[in-house]
């Protein structure tokens, strides 16, 4: 048999004649059996595609095992003993018993993986050892058309087709079993004795039990799958935020510096005596430029800027304002330190907002998560490297954190900002049930090198202000 392909729609291309309006109900019947004839041959005739073993996906290499040791174990208690029944009580040639015997039972353990296959050589080797029982010696007063063997034999069968074929098939199988049944009790009836029926109620438990738990797990494998996309997509998303929101900070980094390109470049003419006109020109170049590249930066602000942020125009903070941030904690009930040297030396403006931004996360996060912990917050410079430090103790007992969960931007803006600078951050937890935040921001960087304007680079001539106001 081919694996399972498509499933049709079973849908006509032309109405056939006995199902257009005016057929007779008689008609109509025989036309609507017919239809449901074919659905089943061919939900029987069309196995699923997977052939994996059953339990194939497990973690635990002898729960991978299972099922053949399970099919295996059938096989050899039911072989021999089905030989045996068949030999001696039934009265049945010992090579036909033989054959009936292995070809009821051995495909137990094509089970595992091809069900439906296996279902198919069963149910064909049970229907022809009813037929050879027919004319046995020793079948009167005895099981029939099943034997107890096979009655036995076939629930783990069933149990094989539940877990691995869609239910449209199952209800298929289910049929199939119940037709040859009532079928070979026609043909014998003085010799049947029930226990048909019993297979066909049996059989449609272990079908419906196995079903459900094979629908179950297939809803619980795509709900895993979705929510680890969600997580992925929320992740990404903070990403993007994250990174959205530092370059909107940016801009008023680049937005500065542009705007004393222009002012100087505008008034390079007047400040330098008996410039050529060559000069004038270039810089008359370099000033529109300037202005130009002002615009497309606005442009895309624009673009960056979301419709709530009307709050982030107001003048980007620095190093210069964390000790207000260590005193809005304490504040807020947390006792926290504040280490800051003296003379950082020149800070590059985009590393003096970063490092502001580490020191207000890793803070709020304290909030957040442990409130009430000691705080102790460094800000150092060796000339080459700003190192931030932040690290909380364990929160007090008697108190519960704020929030239990957070949404991740934290964290991923540390990192955004420290990439940014080209330096490295160190995070985690500490044996004593704190949390540490240790970032290295590089001050001489390729990306930060160009940038010499230390934090007193707010502090330009008013005029340059005004400027920069204006270009953001």
């Amino acid at each position: 048999m081919t694996p399972r392909p498509p499933r049709p729609a079973y849908a006509d291309p032309v109405m056939p004649e006995t199902l257009r309006p005016g057929a007779g109900p008689r008609t109509r019947a025989r036309a609507l059996a017919r239809r449901a004839g074919r659905r089943l041959a061919a939900d029987l005739g069309t196995p699923s595609s997977s052939t994996a073993p059953l339990l194939g996906g497990a973690e635990n290499r002898w729960l991978r095992l299972l099922p053949y040791g399970v099919a295996l174990a059938f096989v050899a208690a039911l072989l021999p003993v089905t030989a045996t029944v068949l030999t001696q009580d039934y009265k049945v040639g010992g090579a036909v018993a033989g054959a009936l015997a292995t070809a009821q039972t051995a495909p137990l353990l094509l089970a595992v993986t091809r069900p439906l296959p296996a279902w198919w050589i069963v149910l064909g080797a049970d229907v022809a050892g009813a037929v050879v029982l027919l004319g046995a010696d020793g079948t009167g007063g005895r099981t029939w058309p099943w034997t107890p063997m096979a009655v036995v034999g076939y629930l783990p069968l069933m149990a094989c087709l539940g877990l691995r074929e869609p239910r449209r098939t199952l209800l298929a199988v289910w049929l199939a079993t119940g037709a040859a049944g009532f079928a070979l009790e026609l043909v014998g009836h003085d010799l049947g004795d029930g226990v048909h029926l019993l297979l066909f109620v049996l059989s449609g438990v272990v079908l419906v039990v196995t079903g459900a738990l094979r629908e179950r797990g297939d809803v619980q494998r795509r709900l895993i799958v979705q929510e680890t996309i969600s997580e992925a997509e929320r992740a990404q998303r903070t990403l993007l935020e994250e990174r959205a929101r530092i370059a909107r900070e940016l801009h008023d980094v680049v937005a500065h510096h542009m705007s004393v390109i222009t002012v100087q470049a505008d008034s390079a003419p007047y400040r330098i005596e008996a410039l050529p006109d060559a000069a004038r020109e270039e810089f008359a170049s370099i000033a529109s430029s300037a202005r130009e590249s002002l615009t497309e930066m606005r442009r895309l602000l624009a673009v960056l800027r979301s419709e709530d942020a009307r709050g982030e125009r107001a003048p980007q903070p620095g190093l210069d304002r964390v000790q207000q941030l260590v005193e809005a904690t304490v504040r807020a009930g947390v006792p926290a330190e504040l280490s800051l040297a003296a003379d950082l030396g020149a800070v590059p403006q985009a590393v003096d907002l970063s490092g502001y931004r580490i020191v207000q996360e890793a803070l709020a996060n304290v909030v957040r998560h442990a409130p009430g912990a000691p705080t102790r917050v460094s800000v150092t410079s060796d000339g080459s490297d700003l190192t931030v430090l932040v690290v909380n103790g364990p929160a007090p007992a008697p108190t519960s954190p704020l929030e239990t969960t957070g949404t991740g931007h934290g964290l991923v803006g540390m990192r955004e900002r420290v990439r940014l600078t080209g330096g490295s951050l160190d995070t985690g937890p500490l044996p004593d049930g704190g949390f540490r935040v240790a970032a290295r921001l590089r001050l001489t960087a390729g990306e930060t090198s160009a940038n010499t304007a230390g934090r007193t680079g707010r502090t330009k001539s008013s005029t340059q202000t005004q400027r920069t106001e204006d270009a953001s």
